[in-house]
């Protein structure tokens, strides 16, 4: 299959106190051209302030489709200067790649670079503070447009402007868009949740999250993160 994507924007962001009596953030990145080198932990320029929740080898990297822009500033009208790429902590927009055109899995170049699709992203209450809308965490969720992260299999450089091409599909029958409604989907089917559990491409945290919904009367409750 032949798919590709244009590199529109490269975000790095600092920890910074953002809210008060809330924990920091890293969530505001600023815009840069490149070249940014990464390694296994993404970008060595990127920062996370809650490690146990951001970043690691498995969140190395967020991509955003900035395809999706229009669709947010409609949703949004009053607040269109909002929708730029860039304006969800992403530290990749592009156009040309989506949830719904990628897999689960999906192996890609990124400049020198090689990554490999392991997970959507989860919205928290972070996002709903950065973006000044309420409840946005939520909507960001219910509409599975969430993005993605990515763990970085080859170390390399990236810039604005390059192309990222996917190399192989191992999972043809998940797109990402599937993956998350499963993922947030509080009446997945037991055998649905097991199948992704089992898939080693997953990272290991969405694993064991299908594996607790695999099970009986099994109930997640999402108000800390989306709520805080």
């Amino acid at each position: 299959m032949n798919l590709s994507g244009k590199i529109i924007g490269l975000y790095v962001g600092k920890v910074e106190e953002r809210w008060p009596d809330k924990a920091p953030s890293a969530i505001a990145k600023t815009y840069t051209d490149g070249p940014l080198e990464l390694d296994e932990n993404g970008f060595l320029r990127d920062e996370q302030a809650d490690l146990k929740v951001h970043g690691g080898p498995e969140k190395a990297i967020h991509h955003y489709a900035s395809d999706h822009m229009g669709f947010w500033q409609k949703e949004h009208p009053e607040q269109v200067e909002l929708f730029v790429p860039g304006c969800f902590g992403e530290n990749i927009a592009t156009t040309g790649l989506t949830e719904e055109n990628l897999c689960l899995g999906d192996i890609l170049s990124l400049g020198t670079a090689k990554v490999q699709v392991c997970q959507g992203r989860q919205p928290c209450w972070k996002l709903t503070k950065h973006i000044g809308i309420r409840n946005f965490a939520l909507q960001f969720q219910q509409t599975a447009l969430t993005g993605w992260y990515y763990r970085v299999l080859e170390n390399g450089q990236v810039k604005v402007g390059d192309t990222m091409d996917l190399l192989e599909r191992p999972c043809p029958d998940w797109s990402i868009k599937r993956l998350i409604q499963a993922r947030f989907n509080s009446k997945i089917d037991a055998g649905t949740a097991q199948e992704l559990a089992n898939l080693d491409v997953l990272s290991t945290s969405w694993r064991t999250a299908f594996e607790k919904k695999a099970q009986k009367r099994y109930a997640e409750d999402t108000g800390p993160r989306l709520k805080g």
